[in-house]
């Protein structure tokens, strides 16, 4: 099979080369997405030249898609069959790790009615990992980085469901883990971060203020040998957004959709997904043709959504005041690439309040029995104002993404949902209640 340089220049070329052998399996190098400088793989997540972000740049397998193909659909049911295309070594399936993905994608023909979609339309339903959230993912491959880099405390900075990902990954892994949230987290997501035993620690004041902090404990010497996933290791962390991209077109049956709805923290799932599908498209592994990518924020924290309604370029910081906390993210790092992907693809980025993200959930659970959670809310809630607005062909195949479970986020739905009716134990009562 002949091996051709997807992204960057060939590491032959670039006179780079990487002590950890094929630790990184097709990974070749990290490259700057604002200069393309490139650089020996390590726990860097920052260009030495210009500041800007570092992503993982391939020497991907190109030349033999059937032969590639087969070779996925060989692999087992987690986004490990993908592991020629990640950051990884090739016996990773076998090591401890939380095996996750493979999660349902669930033709929600239901909703697609409710909506007037008639393209068809399903949800790529991720409440169905090991943690019940898409950051089972990106943790994974975060992992391995760590453990290859010999590495000895697992970390983030979270809004909660990252935090339960990264304390199970590392108890499963025999890693310590050290995780930091806001302090003011709902509970559910507070208790699954604290149960798999890791050191758990509330920070006051906004998820923004937890990301400096841990920003500046990477730099001091209470830091050292920590794998912070989302920020020393970023580079290998994103990647796993990717394998959304690519278990969405495998399960479609090796084919692109033509809209694709996905919620905005950061911004890097967005954007890894883009970078997952122009692979997938480069590789062969899927027909080339142009498909629209859609933004969903709340509206109580929608920076990016503001700047691309105004045209503009640069994503202006703001202070999140929403219901969806996994979203709230003010100063959102991918933010431009993310307006960058809408424009290219067409597409648009969009918002809703508190009030619509609550019905959205009601929706999806009352036409599909998916009890997403607020972000979930979110995702649905901007699909169907895209509908009623003209921005989404209703005519063309569209998949929204679920990115955690609903029982994290009790809180938001509570108070307006609880018991039909409280009766007597009679038939009579049953019949006075109208329920018969």
């Amino acid at each position: 099979m002949a091996v051709q340089t997807v992204a960057g220049t060939a590491t032959a070329a670039s006179g780079i080369d990487s002590e950890y052998g094929t630790s990184f399996g097709p990974a070749a190098a990290l490259s700057c997405r604002e200069c393309g400088a490139r650089f020996p793989l390590s726990p860097v997540f920052a260009c030495q030249e210009c500041f800007g972000p570092l992503e993982v740049a391939y020497d991907l397998p190109l030349g033999d898609p059937e032969g590639l193909r087969r070779r996925i659909e060989a692999g087992p049911d987690s986004i490990w069959r993908y592991a020629p295309l990640l950051p990884v070594p090739a016996d990773v399936a076998e090591r401890p790790n939380l095996n996750p993905g493979w999660t349902k994608l669930v033709k929600a023909d239901n909703l697609a009615r409710e909506l007037g979609v008639t393209g068809g339309l399903y949800v790529k339903d991720d409440s169905g990992n090991p943690t019940h959230s898409f950051k089972d993912r990106v943790v994974a491959i975060a992992l391995e980085a760590a453990r290859t880099f010999g590495l000895t405390t697992l970390s983030c900075s979270s809004t909660g469901n990252l935090a339960g990902a990264v304390g199970a990954a590392a108890a499963r892994a025999g890693l310590r883990s050290c995780v930091f949230i806001p302090h003011d987290l709902e509970a559910g997501k507070v208790v699954m971060a604290a149960v798999y035993g890791g050191e758990l620690v509330g920070i006051e004041g906004s998820y923004d203020d937890v990301n400096r902090f841990c920003s500046e404990l990477i730099g001091d010497p209470a830091g050292e040998d920590w794998g912070f996933v989302n920020v020393n290791l970023r580079p290998y962390y994103g990647e796993g957004s990717k394998t959304l991209a690519y278990e969405i077109c495998e399960q479609l049956g090796w084919r692109l959709p033509d809209n694709l709805v996905i919620p905005i923290a950061s911004g890097s799932q967005l954007t890894k997904i883009d970078k997952g599908l122009q692979e997938l498209i480069k590789l062969g592994l899927v027909a080339d043709k142009p498909y629209t990518i859609y933004g969903a924020q709340a509206e109580g924290c929608s920076p990016v959504a503001t700047a691309f309604k105004a045209g503009h370029d640069v994503v202006r910081p703001v202070k999140p005041d929403t219901i969806a906390k996994s979203l709230a993210i003010g100063n959102p790092a991918d933010g431009p690439y993310v307006l960058d992907i809408a424009r290219r693809t067409g597409g648009a980025v969009e918002d809703v309040n508190d009030e619509q993200i609550v019905d959205a959930i009601k929706l999806l659970a009352r036409t599909e029995g998916i009890f997403a959670e607020t972000a979930g809310g979110v995702t649905i809630g901007v699909l169907k104002k895209l509908i009623e607005t003209g921005q989404l062909d209703p005519t063309a195949e569209t998949v929204v993404l679920n990115t955690g479970d609903g029982l994290k986020t009790l809180d938001a739905v509570a108070p307006t949902t609880g018991p039909t009716a409280i009766i007597r134990p009679t038939l009579a009562a049953f019949r006075e209640a109208g329920l018969a």
